[in-house]
């Protein structure tokens, strides 16, 4: 009986103008709801069962427990291996990539004629597919003929072997997802733009300088748009595949093999998706514990609305 209350009560609420609305909201997201369902919801659900699983794709899903990720930790090598490749990429990337996105986007944020232009010319790379991009770094670092070597030659220094040393395969990771900041340096404007020019009138009667400026006012009210990039920027370069696929495949002697990379040999070229399920599950656990890591010490460095 009180199911039937329920389900009239849900009915009766669709009936009301307030129900009508919301069904044609729901309507309206539909689409989108069906593809998060279909998509990303079901996919991710799948991912874990399968981590328990022995399954080839060619064969039906072997229920196996804890097998996979007793043999991630104990006797796969790769693992530690591709996991230290990604921490080194993201340790060095994320630092870089947030301050030259924050220089460049202080330097667009000032009135000189053609910033419109500027600001365009500095997002173009975001416009270049990935896979495009690798390929011309990929010439670009050729030790012979590339223009990296041409340059560096030029000035009196030995050329690098970029690509085909383990000394110098993973900064040149680097360098390339240093090429790809549009999108951080356009947060980092809209952040600076919303800053009171109030404050600097204030502190400029004060007696403030530029830098004061920057370090008291500008870097503490930014702060928020800082952690988002942070946040961001952690878990994208976590997820970075095609620059180490299209440029070293992981080599040389795995020395950029990062760890989605590893997660791509498992699953498609030994085609065992359990085990990269098992491996995919650890990844989400560890980008969402570095996530939670970081909101949990943001209160020691972030400057809320709340205390302005």
């Amino acid at each position: 009986m009180e199911k039937q209350n329920t389900i009239q009560r849900f009915v009766g609420y669709f009936k009301t103008t307030t129900g009508r609305e919301a069904a044609k909201g729901y309507l309206f997201i539909s689409p989108w709801l069906l593809g998060l369902l279909v998509f990303q919801a079901i996919p991710l659900i799948m991912v874990f069962y399968f981590g328990f699983t022995k399954y080839s794709v060619l064969s039906d899903p072997e229920w196996i427990g804890l097998s996979n990720y007793l043999k991630i930790f104990t006797k796969d090598d790769l693992f530690l291996k591709s996991i230290w490749n990604t921490v080194y990429i993201v340790a060095l990337s994320v630092p870089l990539r947030l301050i030259i996105a924050f220089i460049i986007a202080l330097l667009l944020n000032q009135k000189v004629r053609g910033l419109g232009i500027f600001r365009t010319i500095y997002y173009l790379p975001m416009i270049v597919p990935i896979a495009a991009t690798a390929v011309l770094f990929e010439w670009m670092f050729q030790p012979r003929y590339g223009v990296i070597n041409f340059f560096i030659t030029g000035v009196g220094l030995p050329a690098v072997n970029w690509l085909a040393t383990t000394a110098w395969s993973k900064p040149s990771i680097v360098i390339v997802s240093i090429w790809r900041i549009g999108e951080a340096v356009v947060l980092f404007l809209a952040g600076l733009q919303g800053i009171s020019k109030e404050l600097y009138e204030a502190a400029e009667v004060d007696g403030a300088k530029s830098m004061a400026k920057l370090f008291k006012i500008t870097i503490p009210l930014i702060t928020p748009t800082i952690l988002l990039q942070v946040i961001i920027e952690v878990i994208h370069i976590f997820q970075s595949f095609v620059w180490s696929f299209s440029m070293t495949e992981g080599g040389p002697l795995n020395s950029s093999l990062t760890y989605v990379l590893y997660i791509y040999r498992k699953a498609f070229q030994h085609f065992q998706m359990g085990y990269a399920s098992a491996l995919s599950v650890l990844l989400f656990i560890l980008v969402l514990a570095l996530t939670a890591l970081i909101f949990q010490t943001s209160n020691r460095w972030v400057y809320s609305e709340v205390e302005r």
